[in-house]
């Protein structure tokens, strides 16, 4: 199993591209369209609303943090 790691020399600015997010996160790009489409998952952005989607590192950051602070699994845990 791989861990979600996301560079610390990475800016809170830089972009991420839709493809980049979900080799980072380990998850199919068919599970986070469906997220989107859903209204779930991080915030995206598209130049002049067109084109590719893009995330920010920050963005990819505070998803990230949000979903293991929701996880059932440390919930469990911290209710231990």
């Amino acid at each position: 199993m791989h861990g979600i790691h996301i560079p610390e020399e990475l800016h809170e600015n830089t972009l991420l591209t839709f493809e980049e997010f979900c080799e980072l996160i380990h998850t199919p790009q068919r599970t986070v369209r469906d997220w989107r489409q859903r209204g779930l998952g991080p915030r995206w952005a598209r130049f002049n609303g067109a084109g590719r989607l893009y995330i920010t590192v920050g963005e990819a950051r505070r998803f990230i943090a949000a979903a293991i602070a929701d996880s059932p699994m440390r919930n469990e845990h911290d209710n231990a």
